[in-house]
């Protein structure tokens, strides 16, 4: 088996000649910021998503921070996330002083469940609860319904991370719904970074369908500003707020990334299935989770693998594929790992805890070859059974 010369990382991006075009286009418009590309690009989200309100933001991050300010958070509010998510989650609440509380999650999926959130309320003995976070990691939807049940019972906000589930989508009563509709939350934010399912370089997105968080997140994206409506020159500030404007550049790319969504979970999707089949084969020591999903929007491919059976480890495996220039990745490091956290509680965490230790994301996305995905297949077996 010959090893390959160029890398074969865990995501990219795709780009193609409409992309090009598109963003050409934009830099010869009058207007490059607060443009037509930008109301383009969150009216295409809103008609595809069937939501009343698109904010497009120049990061995932910025995302979940317009939406923690659109919702009041402040110092001590209690807001509940799963404790295996990227950082920004925790961090943007964080800036704002909520008292957070990690969820342990389910340790085949990585995802929380209701059972989970519920348990973190009872053990912390949480009455008054400002907001739930969820997220659905490698973009499978598990348990929504069930979370906006929960939002309801403790009368709190949801927010949908959904940075991975972009394009997935969920059926409830017999009709299909996309993630980002807000059928079954108060917010839902994406992520457009170029590791991601679609991009836009850098950038982020929110959508709702209640007026008054819109309107709070139109404020406070742009300074907190209020305009004047009949003296274009004139505007107030109740609040202070921050520049979180996504470029008419960057939503040009946007706007050719969302055409082709549709392709690249189809795409995606095929993958997933190569995957699936061939590492039946290795049933007794890896599993793919989530394997049974036929919506998704298939951001990840997550495998399982029992280490402990194998008599290997995770740390060797990961270095054997480097070296053989395959370059999986973690999602995702448990947060209460980080330095930072200070209360090493462990106990509380076993679901997480051995997620992380069996789970390991592999390569997919747009361009991914056939060659390249047996090569993968290849060099797995040779770690297995050498």
């Amino acid at each position: 088996m010959k090893n390959l010369k160029s890398k074969i990382t865990y995501n990219k991006q795709y780009i193609d000649k409409t992309d090009i075009n598109l963003v050409t286009r934009s830099l010869k418009s009058k207007l490059i910021t607060t443009g037509n590309y930008v109301n383009s690009f969150e009216n295409t989200i809103s008609n595809k998503f069937k939501n009343k309100f698109t904010f497009s933001c120049n990061s995932g991050t910025a995302a979940l921070h317009l939406a923690f300010l659109s919702i009041g958070i402040k110092k001590n509010d209690i807001v509940l996330m799963p404790a295996i998510n990227f950082i920004a989650s925790y961090s943007m609440a964080n800036f704002l002083g909520a008292k957070i509380f990690l969820i342990d999650v389910d340790p085949e999926t990585g995802q929380t469940t209701p059972e989970k959130i519920i348990e973190c309320i009872k053990l912390n003995k949480l009455k008054k609860i400002k907001a739930i976070v969820s997220m659905y990691l490698g973009g499978y939807v598990e348990n929504n319904i069930n979370f906006y049940n929960l939002k309801k019972k403790y009368k709190c906000f949801l927010i949908e991370d959904a940075c991975h589930a972009i394009g997935a989508k969920y059926k409830y009563k017999s009709k299909n719904y996309y993630i980002g509709s807000c059928k079954h939350s108060d917010i839902c934010t994406f992520s457009f970074h170029p590791v991601k399912t679609i991009t836009t370089g850098e950038g982020g997105a929110l959508t709702t369908n209640s007026y008054l968080i819109a309107d709070k997140i139109k404020k406070f994206r742009s300074h907190g500003i209020i305009k004047d409506k009949k003296k274009y020159w004139d505007y107030d500030i109740k609040e202070m707020s921050f520049n979180y404007r996504l470029s008419d550049i960057n939503c040009a790319l946007g706007l050719g990334q969302i055409r082709k969504l549709d392709k690249f979970i189809n795409q995606r999707k095929k993958i997933f299935e190569f995957y699936k089949k061939k590492f039946k084969l290795f049933k007794n020591y890896i599993k793919i989770i989530n394997a049974n999903t036929k919506s998704s929007g298939f951001h990840l491919v997550v495998l399982s693998i029992n280490f402990k059976k194998l008599k290997k480890n995770k740390d060797n495996f990961f270095k054997f594929l480097n070296k053989n220039n395959i370059f999986p990745q973690y999602h995702y490091i448990p947060i209460y790992k980080f330095s930072f956290y200070k209360k090493k509680q462990l106990n509380k965490f076993k679901g997480s805890e051995s997620y992380f230790k069996n789970s390991i994301s592999f390569p997919i996305y747009h361009e991914l070859s056939k060659k390249n995905l047996n090569y993968i297949f290849q060099t797995v077996k040779k770690f297995i059974f050498n």
